[in-house]
């Protein structure tokens, strides 16, 4: 069953692309259909996974507003199952030109309807804000993942986008649900990451990974190379990281298909 995350967070800066690229990666190298959408206008997704995000003919920005196929600029990356649909920086006008059409925040929900069941795993890496982007892809999405950096002003962006995700649920997407939270370049050794990270345990409880993402060199200089950081330099600590948080999503996602706690 095809699983569609959104991977979002309204602050920047919290490795949420990196996030993106990594987990996208690390899921394909378990052998899962996946598929990694770059809706942030920054295309920072596209670039960092070695793709073009100047000068396409046809981009998702024709996608989002009906005027073009998904198929039409669907890419596929090299000896891997990791397909990728590429951002590019005029996704801007999209989400301009959505506010005037009907039904603007099903968009990409449609756009993605007829390839949906091809993948097991379809990530989304939103842009840094609550906007129409972000709407279409919680409204597309099955789960929402919350990359987190353990500092004060991440705990404060954290309720607004819990608001946010809760109105999708109750107004156009009943199934959304915040499938977990996963702490992005964490340091055990600052008293404010482990006191930020107690506190998010206590509120989102089980939703919390286990699993956490160091601050890594390798991490960092992965996207100059266009690379995910499991092709970069695949026995470092943060590729080494986000192969055990897909594992360990992969393990939630079978104890909860069974009816069972992971």
């Amino acid at each position: 069953m095809t699983r569609v995350i959104a991977v979002t967070n309204q602050k920047g800066g919290v490795g949420k692309t990196t996030t993106s690229v990594n987990l996208a990666a690390s899921l394909a190298a378990m052998k899962r259909r996946v598929l990694l959408i770059d809706i942030d206008p920054q295309g920072n997704a596209t670039t960092g996974i070695g793709l073009e995000k100047h000068g396409q003919q046809v981009s998702l920005t024709d996608v989002l507003l009906g005027d073009a196929h998904v198929s039409e600029i669907l890419r596929k990356l090299p000896d891997s199952s990791l397909h990728v649909l590429p951002g590019s920086p005029d996704v801007t006008a999209a989400e301009v030109s959505l506010m005037t059409k009907e039904r603007r925040e099903y968009h990409l929900r449609e756009a993605l309807a007829p390839i949906r069941d091809n993948y097991d795993y379809i990530l989304i890496d939103c842009p840094p804000s609550l906007n129409m982007l972000t709407v279409n892809a919680l409204v597309a999405a099955d789960g929402v993942l919350i990359p987190m950096q353990c500092e004060y002003y991440a705990l404060e962006g954290l309720s607004a986008l819990v608001g946010t995700i809760e109105r999708i649920a109750q107004t156009a997407n009943p199934d959304l649900q915040i499938m977990g939270l996963v702490r992005t370049m964490y340091d055990p050794r600052s008293n404010l990451s482990r006191d930020v990270s107690d506190q998010i345990s206590v509120f989102f409880k089980d939703k919390v990974y286990n699993t956490s993402i160091p601050r890594n060199i390798r991490l960092a200089e992965a996207p100059s190379h266009g690379l995910s950081a499991l092709d970069y330099d695949k026995s470092s600590r943060g590729a080494l990281s986000y192969l055990a948080l897909a594992a360990e999503m992969l393990r939630k996602d079978v104890s909860a298909a069974a009816g069972v706690n992971p």
